[in-house]
């Protein structure tokens, strides 16, 4: 797959679309960093006006997710990948757009090298900040990542 974020807005309506129909979208992507938006509506609120926490979980799991699918693409390897923990914090409400982004892209690299050298299993945490339109953070979200070389 492209990566680039027309193509892999593609690939969530197709292969998640609970994430595509909640407006959840990749804005942009590199080996360093990924963001993505999320804009609150009616389809993804809580009975409380703001975005459903889920749908903010899935917009930053995806902003670290993406990443790791673009490494291993890169590596040339067959590696799976599976999140092995999640951690939250929200600090305000979720209301407007809402963009997050992560910027551990460096320790996915590292990761894969000692999977692919090892052979064995390797863990490791990337957090997304989200922020509202006028930049303050709403909440913060930390994804340990398990990745193995295939075979």
């Amino acid at each position: 797959m492209n990566f680039s974020p027309r193509k892999f807005n593609m690939f969530l309506l197709l292969k998640l679309p609970s994430a595509y129909i909640s407006g959840v979208r990749l804005k942009a992507i590199s080996e360093k960093s990924c963001t993505v938006t999320v804009k609150h509506r009616w389809m993804n609120q809580n009975p409380f006006n703001s975005i459903y926490f889920a749908v903010q979980a899935m917009a930053a799991e995806l902003s670290t997710g993406a990443m790791v699918m673009l490494h291993i693409k890169n590596s040339g390897r067959k590696i799976s990948m599976l999140v092995a923990h999640n951690k939250s914090e929200f600090t305000k409400k979720a209301t407007g757009r809402i963009t997050f982004i992560c910027n551990d892209g460096a320790l996915i690299q590292e990761a894969i090298q000692r999977t692919i050298a090892t052979g064995e299993g390797q863990t490791f945490w990337m957090k997304s900040i989200a922020t509202n339109e006028q930049g303050v953070q709403v909440s913060e979200m930390d994804f340990e990542w398990s990745i193995k070389v295939k075979g």
